[in-house]
């Protein structure tokens, strides 16, 4: 058996270097944090053009600072690579790649299966392997593990594996990587205080859980903890606006209780890497045991009807204001990323927004000061390629109504609201922004 006290030295004295695999909105930020820790860093990407910005001191990622990445790249401890060659090098590899749903709802661990094999034909004696991706308890074990040892070496004997889940909040700066606790589970008890070490040069804190399996739990909990609770108040908007009773003003009156209470706000449908997502892992792994999740299931439900329920809003508004109906209008959608002050469009309401809009006849233009041109999106190819508007007053007069789905910080809500003949607001931008108008519709 290899001895694990050496490296797991070399993860706490900071002479270790860490290899991450997928240099995305995950990958990245933990890169860096590492860097600032004192560790060095291989990105490994099979992205071309990510490999390039990173070596030239650059960054793609709008919240990240080009001057972070040349620090790191001109001290000599961050370097990229799109070659698995690199796996030698490094003593500890930490996988970050996408983990998305099939057209079916289902798993898709594509990403993750290649990302094994790729790293087979270099993985060595004495190496530390983490899975970060989000994904159903057991795939660590189930999944990754024997593709890891399809060559002879074993788990615990020859490498060490565990599983720690991203954290990553993009864009939130009060709650960077470095400032965020790491759970780690592991698949026996070296590769635990491996993976403690080397988390712990990194995060505050490390919590460690019995298992790869908890590890991987956790993941879930945090997601479908936000996933339910975003679902209940998006129901309780649907029933409060039929009451005549503004929703986020219950919200705010009522998370002024000191125990109890966690607000949470509606919105126009989920986005984001995660929370549309991480829910149905669950779901899927659970029919596997017979066990239907009800609860969570019918959370997705609710929150896949939102884009639903705001174009028929929007229709009903075209209709009573302007005697008109949605087929021949032009709609302006305010924002397509998935949450406000990032240029992420992953899994973005959005976009389903404009698809029911156009579906009714409709066409329709955005603005996002973050998105200058819609990305290659994997359920919405026809977006591809469509600009950004110019943001000023004749441009907004062009169009029959406005709907903000995205509050991003910056926006002249003012200039919107005295230009635009109706806006419907699912984000309470306008309210937030002191604007109190006839022309906007909460919804």
């Amino acid at each position: 058996m290899i001895a694990a006290s050496p490296l797991e030295q070399r993860y706490r004295d900071k002479t270790a270097v860490i290899g991450i695999v997928g240099m995305g909105y995950v990958g990245m930020p933990l890169a860096l944090a590492a860097v600032e820790s004192g560790l060095r860093v291989v990105g490994l990407d099979i992205d071309p053009h990510k490999v390039e910005q990173i070596n030239g001191g650059k960054s793609y990622i709008r919240h990240i600072a080009a001057e972070d990445v040349d620090v790191a790249v001109r001290a000599g401890r961050l370097r990229a690579s799109d070659r698995f060659e690199s796996v030698r090098q490094v003593d500890a590899i930490i996988i970050c790649v996408p983990t998305p749903l099939t057209r079916h709802r289902e798993p898709d661990l594509t990403f993750v299966r290649q990302t094994a094999e790729s790293i087979v034909p270099y993985l060595r004696a004495g190496q530390l392997v983490v899975l970060e991706s989000t994904t159903w308890p057991g795939t660590t074990l189930e999944v990754v593990k024997p593709i890891l040892e399809r060559d002879g070496l074993k788990s615990g004997t020859d490498f060490y594996l565990a599983y720690s889940p991203e954290r990553e909040d993009p864009g939130n700066g009060a709650f960077s990587t470095r400032k965020i606790p790491k759970v780690v589970g592991a698949d026996d008890p070296v590769a635990l205080a491996l993976a403690r070490a080397l988390y712990g040069a990194i995060a505050p804190s490390t919590v460690t859980v019995s298992s790869t399996k908890t590890a991987e739990a956790v993941k879930l909990t945090e997601n479908i903890f936000r996933a339910v609770n975003i679902a209940l108040v998006n129901e309780l908007k649907v029933v409060y606006d039929a009451m005549g009773i503004d929703v986020w003003e219950v919200i705010e009156a009522a998370k002024t209780k000191p125990f109890g209470f966690m607000p949470f706000y509606p919105g126009p449908g989920l986005g984001g890497h995660c929370i549309p997502i991480d829910p149905f892992y669950l779901t899927w792994k659970a029919r596997e045991h017979e066990i239907s999740t009800r609860f969570i299931e019918l959370a997705g439900e609710v929150n896949t009807l939102m884009p639903h329920y705001v174009v028929d809003r929007l229709a009903r508004e075209l209709d009573r204001r302007m005697g008109r109906g949605l087929r021949g209008a032009n709609i302006l959608i305010i924002g397509v990323a998935y949450k406000k002050n990032i240029e992420d469009t992953r899994e973005s309401p959005a976009f389903r927004l404009m698809e029911l809009i156009e579906r009714r006849g409709a066409t329709t233009g955005f603005y996002d000061p973050y998105v200058a041109q819609i990305p290659r999106l994997r359920e919405h190819p026809a977006f591809f390629g469509r600009q950004s508007i110019s943001f000023d007053r004749a441009a907004i007069r062009r169009f029959d109504a406005a709907l903000i789905a995205t509050d991003h910080d910056g926006i002249d809500y003012a200039m919107l609201c005295a230009e635009a003949a109706l806006v419907i607001d699912t984000r309470n931008a306008c309210a937030r922004a002191g604007i109190v108008a006839k022309n906007v519709v909460k919804a």
